[in-house]
């Protein structure tokens, strides 16, 4: 990962680090868990409409989403709730959810996972995404859905 240190910080600029494409979604990995120490892993992550996971659940992290600008539907077990720009959700290790774009737009958002380490299960499962280039064809999709299967488990979480 491309990132600058000084006096201890950390800078990762824009237009920097991982980018992969998984499930059609778009996702650039910002903080892993060599750079903050294991303390947090931080993806910016590009939804288009009708994109998102299915149901499942983290067993050693927490997750949270900064929806930057579009909609989302966010779900679990029971309940669906759509959120919009500048909402924030926290999903605590151990709970059921989803998410959506049910928009008509992308929407852009931040993911943030602590501590760090489910970050790499977008790294290892993705499609490599330079910059202007294309999603993969859907048929793609059906061979990710395959290996994620494989190697979600490593990750400590699961489909449900």
């Amino acid at each position: 990962m491309s990132f600058e240190e000084f006096e201890g910080i950390v800078h990762i600029p824009p237009k920097t680090g991982p980018a992969r494409w998984v499930f059609g979604d778009h996702y650039t990995i910002k903080a892993d868990k060599e750079n903050t120490n294991g303390s947090l892993g931080l993806i910016e992550a590009m939804v288009p409409p009708g994109g998102g996971p299915p149901l499942h659940i983290h067993h050693d992290s927490d997750e949270a989403f900064y929806l930057i600008e579009g909609e989302l539907e966010i779900s679990n077990e029971k309940r669906r709730q759509i959120v919009g720009t500048g909402a924030f959700v926290f999903v605590p290790k151990g709970k059921v959810h989803a998410f959506k774009n049910v928009g008509d737009e992308p929407c852009r958002m931040l993911i943030i996972f602590t501590p760090a380490g489910f970050e790499r299960f977008f790294t290892e499962l993705g499609v490599a995404a330079e910059e202007g280039m294309p999603a993969p064809e859907a048929a793609q999709y059906a061979a990710d859905v395959e290996k994620a299967q494989n190697i979600v488990a490593r990750y400590k979480a699961e489909y449900v």
